[in-house]
């Protein structure tokens, strides 16, 4: 695996860039969102759901994430939780972060003890993955669609 890649399960890998097209040829996406999920695409090493460890965020997986510094909303080293899902299941109030939201694309692939930062709408912001608490794959619970 090379240094600056990040882990992807080989079903989560195809049903993304079954999204990038599908979002291009409808055009429901800006075209700079579904680059940039597609450069986190070209950078990742592909698996089998079985290969991937338990501490590696997939699709469908439920994360506690923490915030670096302040935030307007929620002040410093605010903790949230998510569950990163596909866009047609997305519900911000039901914590369902999509893919194609900025930090949705961020979380991909990344492990528990990861700090990374990314541009968000409020500005570039830095994170930490906290913990998984539940990954599809750990769980065996995969569904393919």
């Amino acid at each position: 695996m090379e240094p600056n890649s990040i882990i992807v399960a080989r079903h989560d890998y195809e049903r993304l860039r079954q999204v990038i097209e599908e979002s291009r040829n409808a055009r429901t996406q800006d075209e700079s969102t579904l680059c940039t999920l597609e450069a986190e695409l070209d950078r990742a090493t592909v698996v089998e759901p079985e290969e991937v460890p338990a501490n590696v965020i997939t699709m469908n997986s439920t994360v506690r994430v923490q915030a670096r510094g302040r935030t307007k909303v929620r002040g410093p080293n605010a903790v949230q939780t998510w569950t990163l899902v596909y866009p047609e299941e997305a519900d911000v109030e039901e914590n369902r972060l999509s893919v194609l939201a900025p930090l949705g694309t961020a979380l991909l692939g990344y492990r528990v003890g990861d700090t990374f930062e990314w541009d968000v709408p409020a500005g570039r912001r830095r994170y930490k993955i906290m913990r998984i608490i539940h990954q599809p794959e750990a769980a065996g619970t995969v569904q393919r669609s």
